[in-house]
C-alpha cells in the first residue's frame, strides 16, 4: 500500500467560516487525507478516528476543530513535542513530527458529517473491513481506534470496552498487530477529561514502545 500525497487545505490556510461548513457534508468517501509514511515500514502506531467532522474536511487536517481534545491529549501523553494547532490546516512540520515518530492517521469512515451518529451501521461495517485490510498491508505495531461506540458497531462487538482488544474474534485481523480502543476525544464526551484521555494515550504509546524495543 502506498501513501497518497496529501492535498492542500481547500481553504488555502485559513479557518472556515461557520457558513462554509455545510458544503463539506458531501458523499465524498475521502473527506480528509490519511497521514501515512511513504515507507510503511516506518509505521508503528496507526491512529483511527471515527470519521471527519466538517471543520476537519474544510481544512483537510485531522481533528482540526478548535476545542477537540485530541491534540492536547496527545501532547500531554508525550506523543508530540507541542500541541498541534490544525484549525487552519496541517503544516508539513506537524505531519513530519508524527511520521518521524512512526505515527500515522486514518478514519473508519472517510465521509465527513456534522456528527458521528449520522453514519450508518453499514458504513461503519465497511470501514471496519477496510481497516482490517489496511492493518494487514501496513503492519503497524499498534492500531488505536478513538471511539468505543463506533468500534462496537463497526466490528460487531457490543460488549467491547476501552483498552487493548482481543482481536482473535475479528475475521482476518493480522497476527502481530495489536488493537486498542481509546475514548472519543470530542468535548461532547463528558465522561473523559484531558488528563484521562492523555492517560489512555500513554498506555497505547507504552504498548508501541514495548513492541519496538
Amino acid at each position: 500500500m502506498t501513501a497518497r500525497p496529501r492535498r492542500p487545505s481547500p481553504l488555502g490556510g485559513r479557518r472556515p467560516r461557520r457558513d462554509e461548513l455545510a458544503r463539506f457534508a458531501t458523499d465524498d468517501p475521502n473527506g480528509v487525507d490519511d497521514v501515512i509514511p511513504e515507507d510503511p515500514g516506518r509505521l508503528c502506531l496507526l491512529i483511527v478516528g471515527v470519521n471527519p467532522g466538517l471543520w476537519t474536511a474544510a481544512v483537510n487536517a485531522p481533528f482540526a476543530r478548535p476545542g477537540n481534545r485530541f491534540w492536547p491529549s496527545l501532547h500531554r501523553a508525550g506523543l508530540t513535542d507541542h500541541v498541534v494547532d490544525a484549525a487552519a490546516g496541517f503544516s508539513p512540520e506537524d505531519e513530519e513530527q508524527l511520521l518521524s515518530r512512526g505515527i500515522g492517521m486514518t478514519n473508519l469512515v472517510g465521509r465527513a458529517t456534522a456528527r458521528a451518529d449520522e453514519l450508518t451501521r453499514e458504513e461503519l461495517r465497511v470501514g471496519a473491513r477496510r481497516l482490517v485490510t489496511m492493518a494487514d498491508q501496513l503492519r503497524p505495531s499498534v492500531v488505536a481506534i478513538a471511539g468505543i461506540t463506533a468500534f462496537r458497531t463497526a466490528f460487531a462487538l457490543p460488549k467491547a470496552g476501552i483498552g487493548q482488544q482481543d482481536s482473535s474474534g475479528i475475521p482476518d485481523w493480522p497476527d502481530g498487530v495489536d488493537l486498542w480502543v481509546v475514548p472519543q476525544p470530542s468535548g461532547l464526551n463528558a465522561h473523559e477529561t484531558l488528563d484521562s484521555l492523555a492517560a489512555h494515550w500513554r498506555r497505547v504509546w507504552s504498548a508501541v514502545e514495548g513492541r519496538n524495543e
